[in-house]
Formats: C-alpha cells, structure tokens, sequence
C-alpha cells in the first residue's frame, strides 16, 4: 500500500510539473531531430579545437584568436593597369611592395660597376608581381578596386600569402602553365601578370567556379593578350588530366579544394563542415592526392609542381606531398624531388609568420600583428 501512495504521488508531481510548463515548450522526444544543431562554424571551430592544439600545442590559441580576427588582404597590381599611378596612390596609403621589397633585401650585393636592381628571378620566384600590403600590425583596409584608365580593374584584393605559391612556381619566360584547380581566379591572374606564359590551361571542375574565373579574367586582362597567350578554360576532372594532357607543361599548379579553414569559422554557405558534407570533408585527402599526382603526371621531366592549400591541417598538407610522392614511385616508377624552401621563406619573413616545423613544404600561420593565411605551398621537381 505505501509503494502504491509512493508511486501515486509521484505521478501528481509529474502532472504538476507538465501543467506548469508552458504547451509550447513541451515536445515529445521522437519530435528531438527537429530542433536546431549546432551550425557548421561551430562544428569547424570544435574540429579545429580538437586536432590544431595537438598539432600546433602552444601555438594554437594564438592561431586560433587570429583565424577568428579580420583578416589582412594584399592589393595585387593589375600589370594591363596604369600600374605606376596606382601604385604611388597605394604607397601614400602607407602600404609597401611586400615583394619587391623582399627581393631587393634578399639580393646580393652588386658587383663593382653593376648597378642593375635585383629581379626576382634571380631570386628563385615568378617575376614582375607586385602586392602591396601593409606594415605588420597596421589593419587599415583597401578601397575597392575600382575601374582603371585602360578599361580594366586597377587591382586584385586577395589573402596576400596566396601569392606565395605562384612566385614558388618561378615561371621563367616562355612557359607552358597549368593551372589545375583555378577558380576562383586571383592565383590565375597572378600567373598571367608575370608575363611568363607561352600558355595557359586554367581548369576547375565547377562549372559555376569557371564562370567567377572567366569574370576575373575578363575584368583584368585585356582579351587581346589572352588570345596571344592562349588561355584556356576548362571545367575537367583534374584527377584524369595525366590521361589527357600527359608530359606536357613546364609548370604546374595544384591549389586543391581543402578545409578553408578561414572560411569555414565564418559563413554557413558552401561549409565543408556541413553534416552532410562529412564523407566529403573525411576523403578530401584521397582527392588531394589524387590531383597532386595528376598534377605531377602532367608536367615535362624536370618541369616543377607546387602544391598548396589554406588549411592548416598536415594531413591535407606534408601527408598528400608524401603520399603524392610515394604514388609516383611505386605506380610509375617516377622519381619527384621535393624542393627546400626554407631560403624562400626566408626573403618573406617579415611579412609573414611561418610556421618553424613543417617536414616538407612551409605553412604560414595567422597571426594578429600579421593576419594572413593559411596558406600551405610545396615546390616539387619531377626529374627523369
């Protein structure tokens, strides 16, 4: 009789909570898939949280505040552009030539008699780019590019150590290009102002992606210099482009589809980090590999790769270079010689903040006095 009072009373409390609890509020617990989960910038933010602070240890807070700052552009000069006016229009904004400014550091001294200003050629990178940025720790912010006196944009307002890469590749005059994962278009357009390339093949797989890099193009390059140099636009699988274009081009870019890691901590749109997007998100490694071997298959013996990515992930970034790598020699008895870069590195330095222990390649990391990147770059050769 006392458990049955027990069990009673226990019963009124129940019904008394449900009465004071509002009908909205109340669900049944098969109705729980409904409600709200968590949004994939959070979901980002926890996977990064969980794997960058074992692999970066006490650099990860640091990195982290800052991949949640605003974050530092480079203005690109437009080379079709009145460039020199706009130039001087950028250096009275107190902004500074990133490039020509570390090429000129970073050259010997001049022999007695010789007074020629130092190229960037001769210092290992792709020629005639000039990005301004400005000083470390300054967040002043670029105008809009606006429309120039030659029909075309004055400048390119892009991450500035996404220039990297390209002047990695050290195009040299004359040369055949692929660009296997164009799109958007500022690595693309950068490419094009070296004024390096017999021809071009920029290719994305995305039929909308092609379509934002044909507007760059045609917003920054005069349509007379693209036919000249031959540009080419595609939308292949980059995986098959050793099948189709094999030994063909003196240099190659493979900026591979990855993480975002930046854009994946801010908008919701197009997020890697989508639910639904896990098994996509979990083979991208596969992918990458895949195209950077594509990539490598497609360059002449003793043409150059570089690999890279804006994640800060090693398996997206040292892993692929060695997987990449290993494929080649074991399925096609192809020999790569991955590229010191440290030198490299070196000439950039005060402009960006790198990280001190990648096994092959270099990763620049974001930091607050310097808030650019990520940006992951690996220079390869593919020898005999």
């Amino acid at each position: 009789m006392a458990a049955l009072v027990r069990r009673g009373a226990r019963g009124l409390l129940r019904c008394a909570d449900a009465a004071a609890t509002p009908r909205r509020w109340r669900h049944k617990k098969k109705w729980a898939a409904t409600e709200p989960k968590f949004p994939a910038t959070q979901l980002a933010l926890q996977s990064f949280d969980v794997t960058y602070s074992v692999q970066f240890g006490d650099l990860w807070p640091s990195i982290r505040v800052s991949l949640l700052s605003e974050q530092k552009y480079g203005a690109l000069l437009n080379n079709f552009a009145a460039w020199d006016h706009v130039s001087a229009e950028l250096e009275r904004l107190n902004a500074r030539d990133f490039v020509s400014e570390a090429v000129a550091r970073g050259a010997p001294e001049p022999e007695a008699g010789h007074t020629e200003a130092p190229s960037s050629t001769s210092r290992g990178c792709s020629p005639n780019l000039r990005c301004f940025t400005f000083a470390r720790g300054d967040v002043s912010r670029f105008p809009h590019a606006r429309l120039g006196s030659l029909g075309v944009m004055d400048y390119y307002l892009m991450d500035a150590a996404s220039l990297l890469p390209v002047l990695a590749l050290d195009l040299q005059p004359g040369d055949t290009v692929l660009d296997l994962c164009a799109a958007p278009g500022g690595k693309t357009l950068a490419l094009l102002q070296t004024g390096c390339c017999r021809n071009l093949a920029a290719n994305d797989l995305s039929t909308s992606r092609t379509s934002r890099l044909q507007k760059v193009l045609h917003n920054y390059v005069p349509q007379g210099f693209r036919d000249r140099n031959r540009v080419r636009v595609t939308s292949w699988d980059g995986r098959k482009w050793g099948e189709l274009e094999g030994d063909t081009y003196d240099r190659v870019l493979v900026d591979v589809p990855c993480t975002t890691d930046r854009h994946s901590l801010f908008e919701e749109e197009n997020n890697i980090f989508q639910r639904s997007r896990k098994k996509e998100r979990q083979m991208l490694p596969l992918l990458q590999v895949q195209l950077l071997a594509a990539g490598l298959l497609a360059t002449k013996p003793g043409g150059h790769v570089v690999y890279s990515t804006c994640s800060l992930s090693h398996l997206q970034n040292e892993y692929v270079v060695q997987g990449a790598v290993e494929l080649l020699a074991n399925q096609y008895s192809i020999e790569v010689q991955v590229a010191d870069l440290s030198p490299f590195r070196k000439l950039f330095t005060d402009t960006f903040s790198f990280f001190p222990s990648c096994r092959v390649g270099e990763l620049v990391i974001p930091n607050l006095t310097a808030n650019f990147g990520p940006m992951y770059f690996c220079k390869m050769r593919r020898l005999q």
